[in-house]
This record gives structure tokens, C-alpha cells and sequence, in this order.
């Protein structure tokens, strides 16, 4: 199924078998066993990132993204609220995306998970609730899946925007593992203060960085510059918020460093960038709140993951599966294909990156060499020449580009032209494969 999801991204099971009623019923059953499950393919897919991680700094990057299937119909056949409102029905999935950090590549899934929301269950009161009793706690168990997944890295730190700024990530956080997040609250402090005022007393740390921020719906890409002022804090534990017993068993304070970062100059009409982030790392310098910015600005990897998931690539908000047990399944196959996208995607900026054989067996590198020599005929035109090293997964994502209908001449193959390009390629891998196997 991953194979058939890579090479025709999509949520049609019908249009994954390509064809095949026997395919068909395969992938159906698959995905209706009482032994699949959404846990069992991520455990597969976080053992693979796992054997990639090995000395490096690694960056691992969680959100969660709600996947809204319908309305009233979905409501009845067993599937719980989903966005603002209630009015939409679906299944939740909240992921941990592993990147080199150095280069961003895409590395794979450190862990996730997929659930279906009780519905019209009542819960009790939130401050009455333990962490391990809320949905938030999906926060703390994604840096102990990290920890744990990516143990064999140099450094990793779990980075996250506003709704993991708990007190108890930090807290629990596992020794392995450094945590930056974006603020949501501004939270007292030890000695009396409050973290916001805090920040905004410090001294600019030297002059604004200037950066490209990329273009998103409704913006251009435009340069931005950045102020940057950064100090060391205790925040203080909450005094509400869950049950007293729980709330004593934390520490009283934690010391964290924080990092305001605000846009000046901004243009008309723009609202201007301000993020406040705390982290663990240690920041006592410029050039380190400038690595937190670089870090921080690497979480925008995570929504292009989800856009992928999306409109952007396999359409999964459009699948008609009717059980939410299968459709939890099929959520958890396409958020491991939709990794393999990402990084064919990230690869075309990085010929030096991840190679080859990341994605593609021996059989399947001897097709792309002798396609990319078609491709380049006897005489290439510098346009025309595939100038990635072979053994680079640069290589291959430009071939799977020209198979798409990619030119070689402007900009540069997009998912949509990427999607087209892999279901060509399996489509003459699967007829080369049936030609050795009559003759």
C-alpha cells in the first residue's frame, strides 16, 4: 500500500488498486484487520527513521492537524468533532517529523498517532483532569517518543508552536532531549516578574537579522527584519489547572532561556512577525538566539507536510472510508507515504543530501539511470543534463520531475508535477518488472 500511496498519491482505495479488483480488496481488507493498526505502522515507519539518526543533530518537529471527512453522515457512522464548532466530523493526528539540522533534510517520522474523539462523551472538569487525562498530553508523549526513537542522535530538540507551551513538557521532559517552543502565556516568574515585561526590558542583541520569509496564502515572499533580544528565566509552576496532588508533585520553578524575536519595519498592510520562544538550549549570545531562530523557522517544514497530506497531495479530507477504526489506518499509511514526498521535495534543493537508496531499491536505481540517459541523450544541453551526483536522491527527484512533465528550464518540479512523475515511474517499473519475469 505505501508503494501504490507513493506512486499515486491519493484517498481513493479504488484508484490505488489501479485497476486491480484483486489490489482492491487487498488494500480494503488490509486496512479492516483487527491486527492493522495506526500504532503498528508508525512503530514500522519510527524504526526506519530510527536507523538514519545515528550521530546527528536532529530537530523533531510535532503538531497536530485535524482531518475533516463530513458532516452528519460521518456523525453516524461513529466519527467525533474535528475543527471549531463541532459541525465536522473526522479523526485527529498529531505527528513528530524528524530533519537533519544542519541541512533540513527529511529523516522520517520520530512518532505519532491518530485518534477519534469520544463524540458527545462529557469529560470532567479540566481542572480536575491529570495530563495523562487531556489531549494536551499529546505533547509530553511526543518528546518521550522522540527521546526515545531518536536515541541514538547527537542532539535532538523537539520544537513546537503555542499549544505545547505547558508547564509539564518542560517538566517531564526526557534528559535526551531539548525543548523550544513558541509562548502562549505569559507566565510568572520566580522572583516576582512576568516573562513578557522581561523580555521587552532586555537590550537588542546587535543589529536586526534580515530573512526571506517564504510566501504563504494571500503574501508574497518578502525580506523581514528581525530584532532579537534574549534572557535567562525561572518560570514559576501553575497553581491551577489540574488536581492539587498533581500540581505539588512538580517542580516549583524551572530555569529556561527565552528569546523575543520581532519584526520591524514591517510593511503596510502586513501584520509583523513577533515570536517569543523557551526553550532548554542555552542561549547566552546572538549567534545562539539566531541558531533558536533557525530552529524555530525549520517548524514550517511540519505545514508543508500537512499541506501534502492534504490539498497539496494525497486529498485525505476526500476519502470515503465509512469505518473510523479503517480510516485510522489509512490516516497512518498516508502520514508515512506523504514523508516520502516531503523528502523527494526537499531533495531537489540539496544534491549533497540523502541518498539514493533512501527510497529507491537496486532494480529501481538501474531504471532511473537508464531513463536519466534518455533523457540526456548523447549531447545535453546544460539544461538538459541532470546535474546531481547519481548517487543523490537530488538525482532521482530531478528524473521523477521531467517524467511528470517538468521541462528542466523554469522554476523547479512542484509536488503536483512530482505525484505525476512517481506514478509514471512505477507504472514502467511495474512493466519492466513484468517483462523479466515472461521472458
Amino acid at each position: 500500500m505505501h508503494r501504490a500511496l507513493v506512486a499515486d498519491p491519493g484517498s481513493c482505495i479504488k484508484r490505488l488498486g489501479g485497476g486491480r479488483r484483486k489490489l482492491e480488496m487487498r488494500f480494503t481488507r488490509f486496512l479492516r484487520h483487527d491486527a492493522v493498526s495506526a500504532e503498528a505502522i508508525f512503530a514500522e515507519a519510527g524504526a526506519k527513521t530510527a536507523a538514519r539518526v545515528e550521530g546527528r543533530s536532529i530537530i523533531a518537529i510535532q503538531d497536530t492537524s485535524s482531518i475533516a471527512l463530513g458532516g452528519r453522515e460521518r456523525r453516524a457512522q461513529g466519527f467525533g468533532p474535528v475543527g471549531k464548532g463541532g459541525g465536522q466530523r473526522g479523526v485527529m493526528l498529531h505527528g513528530v517529523l524528524a530533519l537533519d539540522a544542519a541541512s533540513f533534510e527529511v529523516l522520517g517520522l520520530a512518532g505519532a498517532e491518530v485518534w477519534n474523539r469520544s463524540g458527545g462523551a462529557k469529560v470532567g472538569a479540566r481542572a480536575k483532569r491529570l495530563l495523562e487525562e487531556k489531549e494536551s498530553h499529546r505533547w509530553v508523549k511526543g518528546a518521550e517518543k522522540a527521546g526515545r526513537v531518536l536515541a541514538k542522535a547527537q542532539r535532538i530538540t523537539v520544537v513546537a508552536d503555542r499549544e505545547s507551551d505547558i508547564y509539564e513538557d518542560f517538566a517531564r521532559r526526557p534528559p535526551n532531549v531539548d525543548l523550544l517552543t513558541r509562548s502562549r502565556h505569559d507566565r510568572k516568574l520566580a522572583d516576582g516578574g512576568k516573562l513578557y515585561a522581561r523580555l521587552d526590558a532586555q537590550e537588542l542583541a546587535g543589529e536586526p537579522e534580515v530573512v526571506e520569509i517564504p510566501a504563504k496564502p494571500g503574501q508574497e515572499k518578502r525580506s523581514a527584519k528581525l530584532a532579537l533580544r534574549f534572557c535567562e528565566v525561572a518560570i514559576k509552576a501553575p497553581k491551577c489547572g489540574m488536581p492539587q496532588a498533581a500540581l505539588k508533585a512538580l517542580p516549583a520553578s524551572l530555569k529556561l532561556r527565552a528569546v523575543d524575536i520581532r519584526e520591524v519595519e514591517a510593511p503596510v498592510g502586513i501584520a509583523p512577525i513577533h515570536w517569543r520562544l523557551i526553550t532548554t538550549h542555552q542561549v547566552t549570545s546572538r549567534d545562539q538566539a539566531l541558531a533558536m531562530l533557525r530552529l524555530y523557522r525549520a517548524r514550517w517544514s511540519i505545514e508543508e507536510y500537512h499541506h501534502t497530506l492534504k490539498r497539496g497531495g494525497f486529498d485525505i479530507e476526500n476519502a470515503r472510508i465509512g469505518e473510523p477504526q479503517a480510516m485510522m489506518a489509512f490516516t497512518a499509511a498516508v502520514a508515512v507515504a506523504a514523508v516520502t514526498v516531503m523528502q523527494l521535495l526537499k531533495a531537489r534543493d540539496n544534491p549533497k543530501g540523502q541518498a539514493l537508496a533512501t527510497l529507491f531499491e537496486a532494480r529501481e536505481r538501474k531504471l532511473l539511470a537508464a531513463l536519466n540517459a534518455d533523457y540526456e541523450g548523447k549531447a545535453p544541453r546544460p539544461r538538459q543534463k541532470n546535474p546531481n551526483p547519481p548517487d543523490s536522491l537530488a538525482y532521482a527527484t530531478w528524473i521523477i520531475g521531467r517524467l511528470g512533465g517538468w521541462t528542466g528550464y523554469y522554476d523547479k518540479p512542484g509536488p503536483q508535477t512530482l505525484n505525476r512523475g512517481l506514478q509514471a515511474f512505477y507504472n514502467l517499473n511495474h512493466g519492466a518488472n513484468l517483462m523479466r519475469r515472461n521472458m
